[in-house]
């Protein structure tokens, strides 16, 4: 069973994978692999290179600031770096064996097309939560942290298109959430298999 792990900036999605991992889970992480992918993989670095220019790497390094100017320019130059970007990710998912993947922008970017995924599992947080968290983690203002919120989906709407939401308010205890989650999707892929053998 393929699981998607998702919800907005701030939502806490990091310390669920760590739940995650304490569990014995691995989560494929889209972000960290994504720049991985843009360290160490040719194909994608010629890619990227004929789009945006010959400037955005530079003796093999990506140059962060040239390839962010490009995707600030327009939504159609964003839309253009995800096509190229998003399906080498995809395939590398596809070739880690692992059943967990996180994206923060699952649904934003059409993530959820290109791979197969059977339950996705929502992270939120009241909105005042995640300003703070945001604006404590990257040291930024509070209007800078809204800004960023914004060019996201409305969480509600995660929320509406997910099987499942953890929500991560500091009053809720996340370890009963997971487990209760994970205790379900195991009786789901249980019940699954016991199908296809009959």
């Amino acid at each position: 069973m393929i699981v998607a792990l998702t919800g907005g900036i701030g939502s806490g999605k990091s310390y669920v994978c760590r739940l995650l991992a304490a569990r014995g889970i691995a989560v494929y992480d889209c972000d960290a692999h994504a720049k991985q992918l843009m360290r160490t993989s040719r194909s994608l670095q010629r890619q990227l290179s004929q789009l945006v220019g010959g400037e955005v790497f530079r003796d093999g390094v990506l140059q962060k600031a040239v390839l962010a100017q490009y995707l600030l320019h327009s939504e159609a130059h964003a839309q253009a770096v995800n096509a190229v970007i998003h399906p080498a990710v995809a395939r590398d998912f596809e070739r880690s064996g692992l059943h967990w993947i996180e994206s923060a922008i699952l649904f934003d970017s059409g993530f959820h097309r290109r791979i197969h995924i059977d339950k996705v599992v929502c992270v939120t947080a009241p909105v005042a939560t995640r300003v703070v968290r945001i604006m404590e983690r990257d040291g930024i203002s509070r209007e800078k942290a809204l800004e960023w919120m914004a060019r996201q989906l409305p969480q509600d709407e995660v929320v509406s298109r997910s099987d499942y939401e953890i929500v991560n308010d500091g009053v809720r205890p996340l370890g009963v959430q997971v487990d209760r989650i994970l205790t379900e999707l195991a009786a789901l892929d249980s019940c699954r298999q016991h199908i296809e053998k009959s």
